[in-house]
């Protein structure tokens, strides 16, 4: 009798095993160049790692009233970074860049593109938007 159950006892074994394989989610590497990023995430990335070293590692005078807050991986699908005062870390920004879902656009808005550096920040956000890493646009 013991006999007869071990195959029924495999079988059901077997059966468990593929159908917990089944529930088994895998990777979506659709529209993300295989890398698991969406193309905002990826965009945002460069952008956010030349706006760093353009604007705050070189010390560039014009941003030191400013500290950067990085928010590119946040959940909502909308990769940002925030230029904030220097003095009030928590306060409102004076500048947003994010791009959305699977755009490699960037949209940049707050008042600090009202001032004379709007100008800049906006030739230096296409730049890095297209892959050009330089904090010149003579460069």
């Amino acid at each position: 009798m013991q006999f007869r159950e071990m195959p029924l006892a495999s079988a059901l074994l077997l059966a468990c095993a593929v159908a917990l394989a089944a529930c088994q989610s895998k990777p979506s590497n659709t529209s993300s160049g295989g890398s698991g990023k969406s193309a905002a995430l990826r965009t945002m990335e460069q952008v956010a790692i030349a706006a760093h070293k353009c604007w705050f590692e070189s010390k560039d005078k014009a941003f030191q009233a400013y500290r950067f807050a990085n928010e590119l991986n946040s959940m909502s699908s909308q990769p940002r970074f925030l230029l904030v005062p220097a003095k009030n870390f928590g306060g409102l920004p004076a500048l947003v860049v994010q791009a959305r879902g699977n755009s490699s656009q960037v949209e940049a808005f707050g008042p600090l593109l009202s001032e004379p550096l709007g100008a800049r920040i906006s030739a230096d956000l296409e730049r890095w938007r297209t892959g050009n890493p330089s904090c010149s646009a003579a460069a």
